[in-house]
């Protein structure tokens, strides 16, 4: 990333989502880091993390067991394809999830956004 002489990095080549693009370049706020329930901007500020990062740290930012389990699952392996092949642990997650669903709720498909979630729904459905 190259960076500009005031330390801020070059902004140019993102552009960002449901942002207003040329006032935010203009005044940039960038977050830094992140701790529990809060992030720190560029400039020092805690700022409060009102969105869960965007619903996606329910648990925090960098809580020490969730950032030692992340190490020891990328360091044993970081992907594995779901695609005519599994891994343990998928299976161990859609179990643990499918003891707390009602009824006969008790199959999980892993997706990666809402729509996705709801396109297969109706596959799965119309299947």
């Amino acid at each position: 990333m190259t960076e500009s002489p005031s330390n801020t990095p070059d902004l140019s080549a993102f552009w960002m989502p449901f942002t207003a693009n040329r006032q935010f370049k203009d005044a940039p706020r960038l977050l830094v880091s992140a701790k529990g329930m809060y992030y720190t901007s560029d400039d020092g500020r805690r700022i409060l993390d009102g969105t869960a990062g965007l619903w996606c740290v329910n648990a925090g930012h960098c809580r020490d067991e969730i950032v030692a389990a992340i190490g020891a699952q990328a360091a044993e392996m970081d992907f594995a394809p779901t695609f005519q092949m599994g891994h343990p642990k998928a299976f161990e997650a859609a179990t643990r999830i499918a003891r707390h669903t009602p009824g006969n709720l008790k199959h999980v498909f892993f997706t990666n956004s809402g729509s996705e979630a709801v396109d297969t729904a109706l596959k799965i459905a119309l299947a």
